[in-house]
């Protein structure tokens, strides 16, 4: 195992590239979704962008879209432990998975801004972003808990709505701020620990 020396340690964190519904601009959630060739394509790119940075265990969401994004990284990080855990799974939009986000916004006006923005109101049958975040934070307590026991930097591949808590703790904003959050996509964050 590679042993990252000097005083912090990097994680690095992305979300997966392009699925078929979210080019088709379907609320997917907990629906799962294959990469189109373009995320592919972004995946390839994003694997390039880390290809020189070292992390010994990769944690993934157990949705496909997030492990095949993960895949196109891991192609050039042999031996790398993969940590396939639930709690990084997309937001769950409950009785919305699979409508037109387009639609949905056209005929329920009021209701549109409430279910794809409010931090504690979730969709039918579905979660919150406070929701979300009550999973994820515990989540990357543990993985920066063993990253500091194993001395060793790691990434996270997940998904927009799972990233939003992860970037709340570590640049410190407001739920408002976490929410108003935009351009997650096809780009590299990396925090030290």
């Amino acid at each position: 195992m590679m042993k990252k020396r000097g005083k912090g340690l990097t994680l690095y964190v992305v979300a997966h590239t392009e699925s078929f519904y979210n080019r088709r601009r379907i609320f997917t959630g907990w629906m799962d979704s294959k990469l189109t060739p373009l995320g592919h394509r972004n995946a390839e790119m994003l694997a390039k962008k880390l290809k020189e940075k070292k992390f010994d265990v990769a944690f993934v969401s157990t949705q496909t879209r997030a492990k095949q994004t993960m895949r196109h990284i891991l192609k050039y990080h042999k031996g790398v432990r993969v940590v396939v855990d639930k709690r990084l799974r997309e937001r769950r939009y409950g009785r919305l998975e699979g409508k037109s986000k387009e639609k949905f916004a056209r005929e329920h006006p009021d209701l549109w801004p409430v279910y794809h923005r409010s931090y504690d109101v979730p969709p039918p049958g579905g979660e919150s972003l406070k929701q979300v975040e009550a999973r994820v934070l515990p989540f990357l307590r543990e993985a920066i808990a063993l990253m500091k026991k194993e001395r060793t930097n790691a990434l996270i591949v997940a998904h927009g709505n799972s990233l939003r808590p992860m970037r709340r703790h570590f640049d410190k904003l407001t739920p408002a701020q976490m929410m108003a959050l935009e351009g997650q996509y096809n780009k590299v964050f990396s925090f030290r620990v």
